[in-house]
């Protein structure tokens, strides 16, 4: 099993005082020392991609992160998460041996390995402005090689289909030979996907980011000149280098090795490490006066473009304060003048800081887990609020949204309420069956439906909704009947304003709806200002057209 990060970091910042807190005043932006790319100027994920489960076809063959014995099934015996995922997305789940949910469904997890949950998860970095993906990469030369393999071409598909860039992240931890074999690896297998037009690249050359040189532990034992060699070759590859390094890799003392300063500043761009370092908002304010500023200062001195770390904080330390502890580093570091931000993480259940969806109550985690939601401070959040809240924060790096200390994001979506813009409003469609047509859908009857033309795909169901409206989510369901069976519907959303010029608001994927959790989806959306809305079916599993009882519109 490959060892969390934070294992190594721990004792580190356990040594580290915060010191008295005395802020100075917020810096001159500083100038970039590269224009914008894919990773400067903007917001990128770090993502895992590392959940197996048995049964899954992944040549790995076992519950790989989701237990602690990989062989066994999870269960509250064999567990190695912190955060249960918000599992209704997901077309394919394999049962655990968890008590059911609060809510009495079953328990069941994902696996990396199914193409759809990471078109899945690309789908919601396309919805919630995450750039770029960081994908990561430990040790191949061992089991997990075939796998790892097969994850970077998932993600280069899912990245090539929702718009997003992707680059590998070597992580260097434990990997013994990494001075030859990471070498080799990115000669045989990895540059291959550069080709992709999804590949990351920055100033012209292809992103590789290297993490874990210069710590002070034993599973990071090389000296200063094995590493500086590895990030020499890369560079004669013709990639742009980011080095993934200790916090104090500018003062070269706490948890980084001393003597390392001319391998942090060979990286063309430097992301200090900050999970289980910073886990409240003193914390952060202590860190953008005694690091961020001057590690900014020191970057700009040197020409190294600077991506400092935001992490939602992990929900089982109950560090994340409904958001108050994230939001205050996007402003700290945005007020930094920093270059760009890598989030820690898009799928980390594992340390619990991960900002995919999530479980937001006691309903949607396994009874008697002892496992925390996000509601574990009392406030109620909706599964994608890390999602929402990261959005904002690239908007405010990018300058679409003011600096601003006041997190904008609620917890709940609060924009048109619990109303349904929808119900009654009129609705049209491109055919329908007999008298199955298109107002059936926002009647608020559960039981009848719109039925499309049959064997005629692609299909249309459209609803006015009076006027422009700030919309962020949209339910679907089909009869909840059981005589209903479980399918699968293919949709994109489009909007328009004068009902004649529409465009994408989320692009073709494959919906479950499954009786099991009452034939029902829910499609989260940027915060989008459209009158007319769109459904566009170009396919469905249980019947040869377009089927839909309930289209229902939140803002």
């Amino acid at each position: 099993m490959a060892v969390s990060r934070r294992t190594f970091l721990g004792s580190a910042a356990a040594a580290s005082a915060w010191g008295a807190l005395s802020l100075a005043g917020a810096p001159d932006v500083s100038a970039a020392a590269s224009p914008p790319g894919d990773v400067v100027g903007k917001i990128t994920v770090g993502y895992q991609g590392w959940f197996a489960c048995a049964g899954d076809g992944a040549p790995i063959n076992g519950w790989w992160h989701w237990s602690q014995d990989w062989s066994r099934t999870p269960s509250p015996a064999n567990n190695v998460i912190k955060a249960w995922p918000d599992m209704r997305e997901y077309t394919r789940t394999y049962p655990t041996a968890y008590g059911n949910l609060g809510n009495g469904q079953p328990a069941t997890l994902f696996s990396s390995y199914d193409q759809q949950t990471v078109d899945t998860h690309f789908r919601w970095m396309q919805q919630y402005g995450c750039d770029t993906a960081a994908l990561q990469r430990f040790n191949p030369n061992s089991s997990e090689g075939p796998t790892r393999d097969a994850m970077a071409a998932k993600v280069r598909s899912a990245a090539e289909a929702y718009g997003r860039k992707f680059y590998i992240m070597y992580d260097a931890t434990g990997w013994a030979n990494m001075q030859t074999e990471m070498k080799a690896d990115w000669s045989a297998k990895m540059s291959a996907h550069t080709a992709s037009p999804a590949y990351a690249r920055q100033n012209g050359k292809p992103v590789v980011c290297i993490w874990g040189f210069g710590y002070n532990d034993a599973n990071h034992p090389w000296d200063a000149n094995t590493c500086l060699d590895v990030v020499n070759w890369f560079k004669a590859q013709g990639c742009y280098v980011i080095g993934g390094v200790p916090r104090e890799w500018r003062t070269s003392d706490g948890g980084s090795r001393p003597g390392f300063g001319g391998v942090y500043r060979s990286f063309d761009m430097i992301s200090p490490w900050m999970v289980g370092a910073v886990g409240d908002v003193a914390g952060s304010d202590w860190t953008y006066q005694n690091l961020t500023v001057p590690d900014q200062a020191d970057c700009t001195a040197h020409g190294i473009d600077y991506q400092p770390c935001v992490l939602p904080g992990d929900v089982s330390a109950r560090q994340r304060a409904h958001g108050d502890f994230m939001w205050r580093q996007f402003y700290n570091m945005v007020r930094a003048g920093v270059q760009g931000i890598y989030i820690s993480m898009f799928d980390e259940y594992g340390e619990g800081n991960q900002i995919a969806k999530t479980a937001e109550n006691a309903a949607m985690t396994p009874a008697g887990s002892g496992l925390f939601a996000l509601d574990e401070d009392g406030t109620a959040c909706s599964s994608d609020y890390y999602l929402r809240l990261t959005a904002d924060g690239g908007r405010m790096l990018k300058g679409q949204l003011p600096l601003t200390a006041v997190r904008p994001t609620p917890p709940i979506p609060t924009t048109g309420g619990s109303t349904d813009l929808a119900r009654g409003r009129t609705a049209t469609d491109s055919s329908h069956t007999q008298n199955y047509s298109a107002g059936n859908a926002v009647d608020g009857n559960a039981d009848t439906y719109w039925e499309s033309a049959n064997n005629a795909f692609p299909q249309w169901l459209q609803v006015d909704l009076g006027g422009p409206a700030m919309v962020t989510r949209i339910v679907l369901a089909v009869p909840p009947s059981s005589a209903w069976g479980t399918r699968t519907q293919t949709l994109t959303v489009s909007g328009s304003n004068d009902g004649t010029a529409f465009d994408t608001i989320v692009p073709a994927t494959g919906y479950g709806f499954d009786p099991v959790r009452g034939n029902s989806v829910t499609i989260s959306i940027p915060p989008t200002a459209r009158r007319f809305l769109r459904l566009t079916c170009t396919g469905n599993t249980g019947w040869p057209a377009a089927q839909i009882a309930r289209l229902e519109v939140y803002g």
